[in-house]
């Protein structure tokens, strides 16, 4: 007899709870299996720093907060 059939025939034996708990432990186990694992990242964050810096040339940083604000209140 295969030892997939064995192990069929000892889950048969299970308890229905014992069986729902052992399907859930077998899911988590596959998943692992087939899911691809997260790349890691060499990159930096800080490597966005200045990124887009020329759009706020010549703007007071206060100013614009100001006007943000002003502008909620209609």
């Amino acid at each position: 007899m295969s030892t997939y059939h064995e192990v069929r025939r000892q889950v048969e034996n299970l308890t229905v709870d014992e069986q729902f708990r052992l399907l859930g432990e077998l899911v988590a186990i596959v998943r692992r299996q087939v899911m691809p694992k997260p790349a890691k990242s060499k990159r930096s964050i800080l490597e966005l720093e200045g990124l887009g810096k020329e759009i706020w040339q010549g703007i007071d940083a206060q100013e614009y907060v100001n006007q943000e604000r002003d502008s909620w209140n209609g």
